[in-house]
């Protein structure tokens, strides 16, 4: 396997917490990304195709990322959809929150992940001695 792709099942067997509980967050994050939409076009008087190209294009992203996440890059590319969604706010103020909301949810996912998939390793590197 290369490094730059993240396995697709933790160590031991079984599937990675960190792609799951990270892939959740994104479909999470698409569904909240996708409503602000009519929202940037009623509240935020934000041009109707603007408004559908930044809304429902990071939606889609966040949708296509979540199914990529078997390649490490992918967990880069999510760090970047967060500040894109923190961006977001520019257009609607309340973005600022629910983007900065994500980021939070966004970096417990990959942190505890990670921290799980090391101690998971640890614990079948224990068992094989």
């Amino acid at each position: 396997m290369s490094e730059a792709q993240a396995p697709a099942t933790a160590p031991g067997g079984g599937r990675s917490p960190r792609r799951g509980m990270c892939a959740a967050v994104l479909c999470l994050e698409a569904i909240t990304i996708g409503l602000s939409t009519p929202v940037m076009i009623s509240v935020g008087d934000v041009a109707t195709g603007t408004a559908l190209a930044t809304g429902l294009g990071l939606a889609l992203a966040c949708l296509l990322l979540a199914g990529m996440l078997r390649a490490e890059w992918a967990y880069l590319l999510g760090w970047v959809l967060q500040v894109a969604a923190f961006a977001l706010g520019a257009l609607v103020p309340l973005m600022f929150f629910l983007g900065a909301v994500f980021a939070l949810l966004w970096g417990t996912a990959y942190f505890l992940g990670r921290k799980i998939e090391r101690e998971r390793a640890a614990a079948y590197a224990a068992l094989d001695r």
